[in-house]
């Protein structure tokens, strides 16, 4: 299939708010049809609202069967699937000797096993449009996040899993690539159970390890994810693209 000349389909997780909406909203502009994927209907129906190429999909990622009902839903309604953006995720955590099974397994259900369950079940219609992967990480992960690293070390997971499997389905003209936020303003902080206190300390640090000085934009992501998925990006694959300011270089 010809992404340059057919009407692409974008599954996007984690669509409803923050990063998500931002890309689903940035694909539709471009024209293309866009599964917006989240497990809350009216953030999704708000990310679609002035949006006619979005269309809304209430589904828990972590699920039994999510992975292929995403897929087949997207592929059996629009006839094919030209790009995944596996954007979901959610963050938690705190020190050592804090950790539990509790607070590890949403981790891995959600930054990891999902991903890589999504991606497996989409390969079949990837290769038939010789499409995109999208797996959005995090700059912490390749640096450090004290008190709270078992969120980036699912992230820098999905970031080796974005290398291997881009070699792995090059052959089939599959393109695997990820985009690493640094300080984007999203609400996952708002889900992380932080005190006021915390998390106006939280972002005084990421503004201090923020060279551009300024919090990020999740519009300013979504390009980036937009930009590595275009057709004009045929070359990339296998990359894992920092959006953080410069902190990753301080």
């Amino acid at each position: 299939m010809d992404t340059t000349t057919s009407t692409r389909v974008v599954v996007v997780t984690g669509a409803g708010t923050g990063i998500g909406r931002a890309t689903a909203r940035a694909f539709a502009g471009q024209g293309a049809t866009v599964v917006a994927v989240g497990r809350r209907e009216g953030p999704l129906r708000e990310a679609a609202e002035g949006h006619a190429g979005i269309h809304p999909f209430v589904a828990d990622i972590t699920a039994e069967g999510a992975a292929e009902e995403i897929v087949r839903t997207a592929v059996g309604a629009h006839g094919r699937l030209d790009v995944l953006v596996n954007n979901a995720g959610i963050s938690a955590g705190g020190p050592l000797g804090t950790l539990d099974r509790s607070v590890i397994a949403p981790l891995l259900e959600t930054n990891l096993v999902a991903p890589v369950l999504l991606t497996q079940a989409a390969v079949p219609a990837l290769r038939a449009s010789r499409g995109v992967v999208v797996n959005v990480s995090t700059t912490i992960g390749q640096r450090g996040w004290p008190a709270n690293s078992f969120y980036p070390a699912t992230k820098s997971a999905l970031e080796t899993l974005t290398r291997c499997w881009a070699v792995e389905l090059a052959p089939d003209g599959v393109r695997v690539v990820a985009v690493a936020p640094g300080a984007i303003e999203t609400p996952i902080a708002d889900h992380m159970g932080l005190s006021p206190e915390r998390r106006e300390a939280l972002r005084a640090w990421q503004l201090a390890h923020t060279p551009l000085g300024r919090i990020g934009r999740p519009d300013e992501v979504a390009w980036a994810i937009t930009a590595l998925a275009a057709p004009d990006a045929a070359f990339v694959t296998g990359t894992v693209l920092p959006v953080d300011g410069g902190a990753l270089v301080s």
